[in-house]
């Protein structure tokens, strides 16, 4: 495995949590309380769990891990939505563009391992 440093998924991932946290700040700060528990939950877990992976006790373990994270971000991506559609709430575009690419790579990580076997 990759030095973490290196590792893609685990830096995008762990970028994502931390635009995640300043999004349910901005949230918390409108009284968005309900959504920002939600996103701030979901859109951190992504990157906890490929951090969580990089230490799977093997490949199907890996690859169980990842696929929680892909769930996470499909999660995410809905709370995003809400927001996108809501009145009153704050555009997450930059956040939506960031969870598509997200669920990109570990699908393709995913997929890719599953080939392997």
């Amino acid at each position: 495995m990759k030095n973490q440093s290196e590792n893609v998924i685990v830096k995008k991932s762990f970028q994502f949590a931390l635009k995640i946290v300043e999004f349910a700040d901005l949230l918390d700060d409108r009284k968005k309380w309900v959504i920002a528990k939600q996103v701030l939950k979901s859109g951190t877990s992504i990157g906890a769990n490929v951090r969580e992976a990089q230490g799977a006790e093997s490949k199907n373990d890996f690859v169980h891990k990842l696929k929680i994270s892909y769930k996470e971000a499909e999660e995410t991506e809905y709370w995003l939505d809400i927001c996108h559609h809501s009145r009153n709430y704050p555009n997450p575009e930059k956040l939506s563009e960031d969870i598509i690419e997200l669920k990109k790579i570990l699908g393709k990580i995913i997929s890719s391992m599953k080939n392997n076997n």
